[in-house]
């Protein structure tokens, strides 16, 4: 296999190649730094890169499996983590130049199970500063370009990571989602990225943004490696106090079923307001497939819809602000002014409304619960445009015009206010070529039926075998 079909091979496949011995950890890292080395003037996926560490740790991978101490399915793969994860001894700089000499002592707890794994750390991913931003743009250290066309936004606030996986240039990456963080970069450049459960995975050693909506979480190529990445990373923490204590199956078991049975609602409301009629197309052809595939497919109504983005702003900005009110009063003058903007909005949010807004989120809670028991899984776009051009504030959504991070939030917020798991697998491209996703989300700790009907689509189609021309 040549250097960049290993750099395209998902995890699952170059577990299967180091376990026979036909290629090692070695080959695999290396190829990956020639990609990077290759694409990344173009499209900046990374903050901090770490070569030399990289090609070491692979020599350690290699003799360890040479001597029978294989680790598991990641070891010898390529991981980059988005650089607001704690790794010991490499800095973390949360997007900001403000921190650009910030060295964490220890790895947050991510970052230590990879490890445990034997996955390979290449570096540090670019991001949206302070993770406050569904575009991917970034002034400190260059913005982020979307691999399918540089002149388009990699989504995020984990561009880097959606970038990274698209291009080849890291086999799995790392994303936080808040508002959609990981779906939305994953959406626009045409790969899976998966939002666990809240709770599932541990938050300890992230840096936060809103205390109650944060999930970590991965993005990568295939199905099958999402649930590869989360057989790594979730499970209870006790250093981070919202860490579930439920049990852990194998996921990679939820891939073994095809769809049939399964009852699949598609909220209404996504397709009442603003929508790129090719998005409209694509998702409904997909949902047309699973049909065919053996799902029922429903129409359904999420009756405070409408109501969510209000509840998910009032959260977020409040305890976005909350959480770097210090870093605004110290550093504000060296804030990407935008994040400035929006924390400091967050400062004159009351009290009340603060509350009023818990309230209507547990309102809202309770009536998906309820669809939840009428179907097994809700399904819609992920986003309702391809991926816009880069720092545009406003763009066309269907008929109308939107600002641009009310139009990429408008899907995926619904589930951080319920913290259940939620799914992006691309579902076709525009007639520019650029990626579109489907959005599949269902009950908390059901990831296995969310990843088994993600893969079960996933396998019957071609999408995800396509590959940008970056």
């Amino acid at each position: 296999m040549d250097a960049i079909e290993l750099c395209y091979a998902s995890a699952g496949t170059l577990s299967r190649l180091i376990q026979s011995r036909e290629v090692s950890p070695v080959e695999i890292i290396d190829a990956h730094l020639e990609r990077i080395e290759a694409t990344e003037p173009v499209l900046n996926s990374f903050i901090t890169l770490l070569p030399e560490e990289a090609r070491a740790a692979a020599r350690r991978a290699e003799d360890d499996i040479q001597r029978g101490k294989y680790r598991g399915p990641l070891h010898g793969i390529p991981v980059a983590l988005k650089d607001l994860y704690n790794t010991g001894g490499v800095r973390t700089t949360s997007g900001s130049r403000i921190f650009d000499t910030y060295i964490p002592e220890r790895d947050s707890t991510v970052a230590a199970r990879f490890a445990q794994a034997g996955a390979i750390l290449l570096g540090k991913l670019n991001m949206h500063p302070f993770a406050y931003g569904p575009t991917g743009e970034n002034p400190d250290y260059g913005h982020m370009h979307n691999p399918w066309d540089p002149e388009r936004i990699t989504g995020g606030s984990s561009g880097g990571s959606g970038s990274a996986t698209a291009a080849g240039q890291c086999t799995i990456t790392t994303g936080t989602d808040t508002g959609g963080s990981i779906r939305i970069p994953a959406a626009l450049c045409g790969i899976v990225g998966l939002k666990p459960t809240y709770g599932l995975v541990s938050r300890y050693g992230v840096t936060p943004l809103s205390w109650c909506l944060d999930h970590p979480g991965p993005m990568v190529r295939t199905v099958e490696d999402a649930a590869l990445a989360l057989n790594a990373i979730a499970g209870y923490d006790p250093n981070d106090v919202a860490s579930a204590q439920v049990e852990v199956p194998d996921y990679t078991k939820a891939l073994n079923q095809d769809v049939k049975g399964l009852r699949i609602g598609v909220p209404k409301e996504y397709f009442e307001g603003p929508l790129d009629p090719q998005v409209e197309t694509a998702v409904r052809e997909a949902l047309a497939l699973l049909e065919t595939m053996g799902a029922e497919v429903i129409e359904v109504s999420m009756p405070m819809f409408n109501d969510s983005q209000a509840i998910s702003s009032a959260i977020l900005m409040s305890e976005a602000s909350a959480c770097n009110r210090d870093t605004v009063l110290r550093d504000g003058d060296k804030m990407y002014p935008p994040v400035r903007l929006r924390l400091e909005a967050g400062l004159f949010i009351s009290a009340a409304d603060y509350l009023r807004a818990q309230q209507g989120r547990t309102m809202f809670n309770q009536q998906v619960r309820e669809l939840l028991q009428q179907v097994d899984l809700l399904a819609g776009p992920t986003e309702p445009v391809t991926a816009p051009t880069l720092l545009a504030e406003r763009i066309p959504v269907g008929e109308t015009e939107m600002g641009t991070t009310a139009a990429l939030t408008n899907f995926t917020r619904p589930y951080n206010i319920t913290g259940s798991p939620a799914i992006t697998i691309p579902c076709g491209f525009s007639n520019a070529g650029m990626p579109i996703g489907l959005q599949l989300a269902g009950r908390s700790f059901d990831e296995m039926t969310v990843l088994r009907a993600a893969h079960a689509y996933e396998q019957a189609t071609d999408w995800s075998q396509r590959r940008p021309p970056v």
